[in-house]
């Protein structure tokens, strides 16, 4: 069951670059989050409420839940989705999110006491690299790097690693839907007035922007991040956020099916390489 999750919630999380393709151009960043997060929310206190879920009645567990939220969906996403919308290459900022299990290694250490050992170092270190020469090619194209969007990238890259292990840290004893629920409270609360204050409300009401937002909601949210709470919860974080490392190698032959995109020779070999580091770090 642990290892069908875990491929589905690579493929699902691989989507989330095919989502940022049909938004751009078609609807303000923040703007789009806020719509996506606000129907999440929605949806998860549905689920909570048809199985009959208890919602917490203390304050340090709703403050648990929505600083995960805000890490994870807030900070992360919104800083990627608007470091994208500066100009900053999509290569470029796929490599640097891509940093992501190497923080949380590095991070979990202290932090959750989780001991890795040299093989998992290994995996972490063949899995940058994979992902580094599945890039290659569209990082060559990038040209006058915004500075303070490779800046925000970053950041949004470590406020990922954080949420990480602030979710398996605070260890909440939450039906996954009421936390989840929770979470996105955290993520609009944050990002809604960001996208008030820079941004014009553009919002295309296209078919395609519209099927974007229901796969941000049902497929991201739903699924993918009710996924990786899950694996969260039952797995040490340092095995979870090898997983992503996966994604670029999902996402590079979902262009290709959808968009006929190439690929070269050094991204196949990029992709086997981040195919084996992702196994060998979770080991």
């Amino acid at each position: 069951m642990i290892a069908f999750l875990s491929g589905l919630f690579v493929f699902i999380w691989a989507t989330g670059f095919i989502v940022a393709g049909i938004v751009a151009g078609r609807a303000d960043p923040l703007t789009f989050l806020t719509a996506r997060h606000a129907c999440s929310i929605v949806v998860f206190t549905l689920l909570s409420l048809a199985v009959g879920a208890s919602w917490p009645r203390d304050w340090k567990t709703w403050r648990d839940a929505m600083v995960a939220g805000m890490l994870l969906h807030g900070f992360y996403i919104g800083g990627v989705f608007w470091a994208v919308s500066q100009g900053l290459g999509a290569g470029l900022t796929g490599l640097v999110t891509a940093l992501h299990p190497l923080f949380t290694a590095m991070l979990a250490i202290p932090l959750l006491h989780e001991r890795l050992v040299a093989r998992q170092w290994l995996g972490i270190g063949v899995g940058v690299v994979g992902v580094a020469l599945i890039l290659a090619p569209k990082m060559g194209s990038v040209e006058g790097v915004p500075v303070h969007a490779l800046a925000v990238a970053l950041l949004a890259t470590v406020s990922l690693t954080l949420g990480t292990i602030w979710q398996k840290r605070s260890q909440p004893r939450l039906d996954l839907r009421v936390n989840a629920a929770i979470q996105f409270v955290g993520a609009l609360v944050l990002t809604a007035p960001f996208a008030i204050a820079t941004e014009a409300g553009r919002f295309d009401h296209s078919p395609a922007l519209y099927g974007a937002l229901a796969w941000a909601v049902l497929g991201l949210s739903v699924g993918g991040i009710s996924i990786m709470l899950f694996l969260l919860r039952r797995g040490a974080a340092s095995k979870v956020a090898p997983l992503l490392y996966l994604s670029p190698p999902i996402a590079g032959l979902m262009a290709l099916a959808l968009f006929g995109e190439s690929l070269s020779i050094v991204q196949v070999a990029g992709m086997v390489l981040a195919v084996v580091g992702a196994f060998a770090a979770r080991r």
